[in-house]
């Protein structure tokens, strides 16, 4: 296979007929299907590229997630210089249909095309997850990260200029790849048999630019090689999936369910806490702002009044209490909250201020939840 050319001729060097070919070994068409993408393949090949792109479209129409059909606009689409929508149509067909790596090769294409090596290297590393034995992906891989290098080589000459080890390296490299101001780009993989490839010169050979053969269908499918180009060998075989330990994974998603579990009831215990304080602050407000209306409100109608008071004669007083201050200043501090069932307990250190007296005691409130609404049964003071 040929090494990678420069940006400025990777265009030239994308051969429409390989592309075209390579679609129809990489893509199993039923027959309906193939009467559809021939036509397209023919305004392709004729280059009426937005003929190919509409007919393309109308299908697309009725069957949106057709892999064929996107693979072959995805191909118009990079005939048409129209990289980043290529790029959108290869990156959700390879979300689609994650088993498929030519679309992640030829994602690769584009990103180095463009200068992008780092995106051009991670789509080269699915490629490869998915089908271990891609030689095309491979030899791609190889040739980005020897681009990598040679800016990396570079970046340290221009630190650095009587670094000769760098300088080898760099020249090194660049024999490799070849010597071109723009960087090499990598090949759409082949999927028919080229011909047999000149002795390599300095300068690099035209690259191939059509997918593999690879299965679309959930089927395993798999065409015959050709004799003139030889089975890539395996590099990694494939993993097995670790087996599952179906009782731990019962204990673990138990496990996540009971946590679930514990913080939703945390967050409603503290919703509600949040709740009955909320009353006991504005119980003070209303004091302090000799309110007597929302101070009485406060309270349960089955209050626990003190003993031998009637609850006439308990607000009476309360009234008068409140009232004949000038200033009153009521502050709850650092409030605990206990809440069991329709039952909120509420400790704290309350510090009353007003004009004729001031003090700081330990109180406790005992409020029961009547509808949606907290009210306060008893109130003690002292611990």
């Amino acid at each position: 296979m040929s090494r990678l050319p420069s940006r400025p001729a990777l265009r030239q060097r994308m051969q429409r007929s390989l592309l075209i070919a390579g679609l129809l070994a990489a893509m199993k068409f039923t027959p309906a299907m193939a009467d559809e993408a021939a036509d397209v393949q023919q305004l392709l090949r004729s280059g009426q590229y937005t003929n190919a792109l509409e007919k393309a479209d109308a299908f697309l129409k009725q069957k949106p997630r057709d892999p064929q059909m996107r693979f072959l606009k995805g191909v118009i689409l990079t005939e048409q210089n129209k990289s980043a929508e290529a790029i959108d149509v290869f990156t959700k067909l390879s979300k689609d249909y994650p088993t498929l790596p030519e679309p992640y090769n030829n994602l690769a294409v584009l990103y180095a095309s463009a200068g992008e090596y780092e995106k051009a290297r991670t789509a080269l590393d699915q490629a490869i997850r998915t089908n271990p034995t891609y030689a095309t992906a491979y030899e791609n891989l190889g040739d980005v990260h020897a681009k990598l290098a040679s800016q990396a080589y570079d970046k340290a000459l221009q630190l650095d200029q009587s670094n000769s080890a760098a300088k080898s390296k760099l020249t090194l490299v660049r024999n490799l790849v070849g010597n071109t101001t723009g960087g090499s780009s990598p090949q759409v993989a082949a999927v028919t048999p080229p011909a047999p490839a000149p002795a390599r010169a300095q300068t690099p050979a035209p690259t191939q630019v059509a997918p593999q053969p690879a299965p679309v269908t959930p089927a395993p499918h798999s065409a015959p090689q050709p004799a003139v180009q030889p089975t890539p060998k395996p590099v990694e075989a494939s993993k097995p999936e670790p087996k599952v330990d179906a009782a731990a994974e019962q204990k673990r998603l138990e496990a996540e369910r009971r946590r679930s579990e514990q913080a939703k009831a945390k967050e409603a215990a503290d919703a509600a806490q949040a709740k009955v304080l909320a009353v006991v602050e504005n119980w003070a407000k209303a004091w302090s702002a000799r309110d007597v209306g929302a101070y009485l409100n406060a309270y349960s109608k089955d209050f626990a009044l003190p003993a031998g008071q009637s609850r006439k004669a308990w607000e009476t007083e309360r009234r008068a209490r409140i009232e004949d201050k000038t200033r009153i200043n009521v502050r709850i501090l650092s409030p605990k909250v206990s809440i069991k069932g329709e039952t909120a307990t509420v400790r704290f250190r309350q510090a009353y201020d007003s004009n004729t007296f001031k003090s700081e005691s330990s109180k406790t409130l005992v409020l029961i939840q009547q509808g949606n609404a907290w009210r306060i049964q008893q109130e003690r003071t002292g611990n």
